[in-house]
Formats: structure tokens, C-alpha cells, sequence
């Protein structure tokens, strides 16, 4: 085990980082991290692969932590390569999640501001750790988020 290691970020790449941002921070109020990020050169190329990279984002810290919590990175690289609408049971990540307090509520605001819903509302008593609420929607560009709530 890795002594040391600690959670840092989890990255969406974007066709539009400013709009997905905002979006994050208006409805799970995100906080964005200063400054905003412009990276290209030999370096970046060498360090993502990608020849000619050239990278514009932010971070944003996720809701309930301190300064030095984790992280949203989005970026939006100047060439995107896009693939189908990823499936909630497809290998790999599948989601980022959100607890709050009404699912129902989150999840109305979550369709108002371009996003959807993926999946049915549902709640479950989970034993010895309570009832969960949850339901599965997508950001407006199409990436899972899972929004829940628990009562114990």
C-alpha cells in the first residue's frame, strides 16, 4: 500500500470547460480554484501524449470541503476526440456523485439547467447504514452524476 497517497481530483474533459464549470458551480456549488489553466508546450505534450496539446480549465472544489479538499478539473483540450454516450454499467468511471438533502429537488434542478435524467428515483434501506435515496441523471454535456441523499 502507498503510504502517502492521498484523493487530489477527478478530471471531465469538455467540449465547452466555462459552461460545464458554471454548471457544477451553480448546482452543486462548487467553488472554483484560482487560476484558471492554460498549459501547452513540449512538456504537456510529453506528460498527456497528446501531440500539439493544448489545455484551458479550472478546478473547482467539490462541496464540503475545506480549502484543500478534492477537486473538479475540467478541461476542454483544443482537439476533443468524442465517443458514444457512456453507459452507467460500462467499465471504467462511471459517475461522480452528490449527496443532498431532496434527490427530487436536485435532480429538477439538475434537468433546468441542461442536464437529464438517467434512471428512476429510488430509495432502499441499505442494513446497518440506512436508507438510501438516489437516482442517476447527466450533466448537460452527457457525463453520469449519481445524486443521493441517506437518512440513518
Amino acid at each position: 500500500m502507498i503510504q502517502d497517497a492521498k484523493y487530489v481530483h477527478t478530471n471531465i474533459i469538455s467540449d465547452n470547460w466555462e459552461k460545464l464549470a458554471q454548471f457544477y458551480e451553480t448546482i452543486f456549488g462548487c467553488k472554483r480554484v484560482l487560476p484558471e489553466r492554460d498549459m501547452s508546450g513540449t512538456w504537456i505534450e510529453e506528460g498527456t501524449g497528446v501531440p500539439g496539446a493544448h489545455i484551458r480549465g479550472a478546478h473547482l472544489r467539490l462541496p464540503g470541503y475545506g480549502d484543500g479538499g478534492p477537486t473538479l478539473e475540467i478541461f476542454q483540450y483544443h482537439k476533443n476526440i468524442h465517443r458514444q454516450t457512456k453507459g452507467v454499467n460500462e467499465t471504467g468511471i462511471a459517475h461522480i456523485a452528490f449527496l443532498v438533502h431532496d434527490v427530487k429537488k436536485a435532480l429538477e434542478e439538475v434537468i433546468a439547467a441542461g442536464g437529464s435524467q438517467s434512471g428512476e428515483i429510488v430509495s432502499r434501506h441499505i442494513p446497518g447504514v440506512g436508507l438510501l435515496t438516489f437516482v442517476y441523471a447527466r450533466d448537460p454535456e452527457g457525463n453520469i452524476v449519481e445524486i443521493q441523499s441517506w437518512k440513518h
